[in-house]
């Protein structure tokens, strides 16, 4: 069923298979489609991010969002803190990032224009897995990643054991005391790590990071460090810092990350016709 939502985009359900169970979304059409992006959760149990997708679909950006497996209208299970068990391990990293390949797989099929751009746009936990995604499929053009860490998951883990949820951490620490912390504290867990950057250095598609200098999920200055080291190597990545915001960089408080993201999407379609234009 196609329901037409506004003057500017329908939504049409899908459902669509991956590693043997089914997953539910929503895709977002616009009438004049630029680009089109698959969004990637972060860890939380979170259903389709339809006011996000909506958001997109005015810019003129078609969006296929998806129930995380195991949550919604998605089959299979659910893996996180909160039901006790390790939703960054490898295992289920590489799990999720074959159910983001799946949709962008199904998406590309439901699309008329074959040679539109699609990207992936994440928050958070989505920093390990959309490498993983873009690294295992070349159909993927781009990134947006808002607030995703670029340093191991046992490092981040760190970090945020250190910061124990303390929204005035950053009154107080310096971030060399994060850093040394989040390099050298002993592991609370034992689990063999995931480092996204393997990933990125195999990848040459533009990535955008946002990040809020107040986040207290990951160390921002160290992720920051780790994609100036991947750019001096030539790798299209960029970023942006926000002062003033947390790890939540896509309020609808403060939607300047929001526009910045439209605006490289929209310039990378831009600059990729220009190149295609005169091969």
């Amino acid at each position: 069923m196609v329901f037409p939502q506004s003057s500017d985009f329908t939504i049409q359900d899908v459902k669509f298979e991956s590693q043997g169970i089914t997953l539910a979304g929503s895709i977002l059409m616009p009438k004049k489609t630029l680009a089109a992006v698959v969004i990637v959760h972060g860890s939380d149990p979170v259903k389709r991010e339809m006011e996000f997708a909506k958001r997109l679909a005015k810019e003129g950006i078609a969006v296929l969002t998806y129930d995380k497996r195991g949550v919604g209208e998605s089959e299979g299970v659910y893996v996180g803190p909160t039901v006790g068990t390790n939703n960054i391990d490898t295992t289920n990293l590489n799990l999720l990032s074959q159910d983001a390949n799946s949709a962008v797989k199904t998406f590309q099929s439901q699309l008329k224009n074959k040679k539109l751009p699609i990207g992936l746009v994440g928050f958070s936990q989505a920093g390990w897995i959309m490498p993983i995604a873009a690294s295992n499929n070349p159909q993927i053009n781009f990134m947006v990643l808002f607030s995703c860490p670029t340093i191991t998951t046992l490092e981040q883990l760190r970090f945020q054991f250190y910061t124990n949820g303390n929204n005035n951490f950053w009154e107080n620490h310096t971030d060399s005391d994060a850093r040394e912390h989040t390099k050298n504290d002993p592991d609370k867990y034992q689990f063999t790590a995931t480092d996204p950057k393997t990933s990125l250095n195999t990848l040459s598609i533009p990535g955008l990071w946002l990040f809020g200098e107040k986040d207290i999920q990951i160390p921002v200055k160290l992720c920051i460090e780790q994609l100036n080291t991947l750019k001096a190597q030539g790798k299209p990545f960029e970023y942006t810092l926000f002062p003033k915001l947390g790890h939540n960089t896509v309020s609808d408080n403060d939607t300047t990350p929001f526009d910045i993201s439209v605006q490289w999407i929209k310039q990378h379609v831009f600059n990729s016709k220009k190149t295609k234009a005169s091969k």
